[in-house]
């Protein structure tokens, strides 16, 4: 083989390897917009997702929306049923506490860290993030209001300083949607979530670690209600 061939050889063998990452790269950013839609309520537990729907809303190729419908599956947000299709994973009551307790457990232990931890800079983003969900309050829609929730609450445990928790926890959120957890579907119970971030801040603020672990533990039961 000559070394024009040879090289040309790794080239292609170098593309295909580009290609294959952009492939992955556009199935994982389909399944999180996915998951996105599935955690905030848009798309409701049990809900049959259909594949040309999801392609037509996000502009994706069937192959890509398969990949992505098989990477939620894997994350036990999507059922897979032969021969008949997808459809959004509905928690049992049972599960949905289950996941509650453990959440509350480890969040709460988080707290100790996160109050010795947190600078001034870390407080003052919290707040921000708090009134940023405040400020959708009137207009915002359930996925503006899930994402910004995750934004204030990954901010707040990542000050913990323990990235194995956080990501624990983040995996455990989702497996149960903002719909499931009663979280998006009265008025009051958003405007409830809004008051507690704010007082969790005012908490940290105060360097008081009891009232913050009060409130997170009493935050992540709330949302059954």
């Amino acid at each position: 083989m000559s070394e024009s061939e040879l090289s040309g050889g790794a080239v292609r063998g170098k593309n295909r390897g580009k290609s294959a990452k952009a492939r992955a790269e556009r199935h994982e950013a389909l399944a999180n917009l996915l998951a996105a839609e599935i955690q905030s309520g848009a798309l409701s537990p049990g809900q049959w997702l259909k594949q040309i729907d999801i392609e037509e809303r996000h502009g994706a190729k069937r192959m890509d929306v398969r990949r992505a419908l098989d990477r939620l599956v894997q994350k036990r947000l999507v059922v897979h049923l032969p021969n008949r299709g997808y459809h959004v994973f509905k928690p049992d009551g049972r599960l949905a506490q289950e996941i509650r307790a453990v959440r509350v457990i480890l969040e709460t232990s988080a707290v100790d860290g996160i109050v010795a931890r947190a600078r001034e800079e870390d407080i003052a983003q919290a707040m921000r993030l708090a009134r940023h969900f405040e400020a959708l309050l009137l207009n915002g829609t359930a996925i503006d209001l899930h994402d910004a929730n995750i934004a204030f609450h990954e901010h707040l445990l990542g000050l913990c300083g323990n990235l194995e928790l956080a990501a624990l926890v983040k995996e455990l959120r989702g497996r149960i949607s903002s719909a499931v957890a009663g979280q998006w579907q009265k008025r009051s119970r958003i405007e409830q979530s809004n008051r507690e971030h704010l007082a969790m801040v005012e908490a940290l603020a105060a360097r008081d670690t009891e009232a913050l672990r009060r409130l997170v533990g009493e935050h992540i039961q709330q949302s059954a209600e």
